[in-house]
């Protein structure tokens, strides 16, 4: 399942952004997969915090392998030290289960968090052992389809917008106005914020100019 967008925020975001709006026609639909089991994204999130890619999808895997499913109840029944062989470190296999065992007393409400508005999301999500405010954004993102998340904690994001506005530096102020500018499809412009980031365009970091 990718997030869902189409020519609604395509054309609102040209018609606001024209920078953007040439770099949305030329790089084109952009899929991003979500997952819509909040559960299981923040174990995910957990899990991939200060590691690559591909050994995230390897230690999921594993623990898929191990437990079948990811849910409370399978996992509320391991250990920190049954954890650790799947790769898992301490200190986020404590995390792992303090998450778990508090969806599993009701002291943590998952399905009443997706209601709330974004920022209350994040505040709630963020309180997490693990959880960031960063990570909170992306679960609101690729769980919660939200579709006005631009996070100026995401240095990819940054970068995408230094590139795309031609900007040395990106500060809260400057941020805030593109973020204004770009509302309520900030998700959709972080896409193709990344995806300049990522190469997807010929465009130069001007704060890596001589």
């Amino acid at each position: 399942m990718y997030f869902p967008y189409g020519e609604k925020e395509i054309r609102h975001l040209a018609a606001q952004d024209p920078r953007l709006g040439r770099v949305i026609r030329q790089i084109g639909h952009i899929d991003r997969e979500v997952d819509s089991d909040l559960f299981a994204s923040v174990l995910h999130q957990i899990i991939g915090q200060q590691i690559s890619s591909k050994a995230q999808a390897t230690i999921w895997q594993r623990l898929l392998k191990t437990f079948g499913a990811v849910s409370p109840n399978r996992l509320a029944r391991t250990t920190v030290d049954a954890l650790r062989p799947l790769g898992i470190p301490a200190r986020k296999a404590q995390a792992i289960l303090s998450f778990t065992h508090k969806v599993l007393s009701g002291e943590l409400d998952l399905p009443g968090i997706a209601q709330l508005p974004d920022q209350e999301a994040i505040a709630c999500l963020s309180q997490l052992q693990g959880i960031g405010v960063w990570t909170a954004e992306m679960l609101l993102i690729f769980c919660l389809q939200r579709p006005d998340i631009l996070s100026f904690r995401d240095l990819g994001i940054q970068r995408g917008m230094r590139m795309v506005y031609a900007l040395k530096s990106i500060d809260k102020s400057s941020f805030a106005t593109i973020r204004a500018r770009l509302s309520p499809f900030g998700t959709v412009a972080s896409f193709y914020f990344w995806a300049v980031n990522g190469g997807a365009c010929q465009l130069v970091d001007p704060a890596k100019a001589p």
